[in-house]
């Protein structure tokens, strides 16, 4: 008989898709952090401080300088 032929061959085919299936399965959990997220993609990001706020809004022209020295002092202190 050949390898695959009859009863017996038909069971190792579909023996070896299961295998093929669940091997690439483990490789993407292996690939995929636990956060669930593929590496590279985009990442939340952090939080700002106060103080870079603040640099931000004076930089954008929300706040005047005086404003911005007066808040950055009392965030300092």
């Amino acid at each position: 008989m050949h390898g695959f032929d009859g009863f017996g061959g038909g069971w190792m085919m579909i023996l070896w898709w299961i295998l093929i299936i669940v091997a690439i399965v483990a490789l993407l959990k292996w690939a995929v952090p636990s956060s669930g997220r593929w590496p590279g993609s985009e990442r939340q990001p952090q939080s700002k401080s106060a103080l870079d706020i603040l640099k931000e809004r004076y930089a954008r022209g929300e706040i005047d300088k005086d404003e911005y020295e007066r808040k950055k002092k009392d965030l300092l202190n």
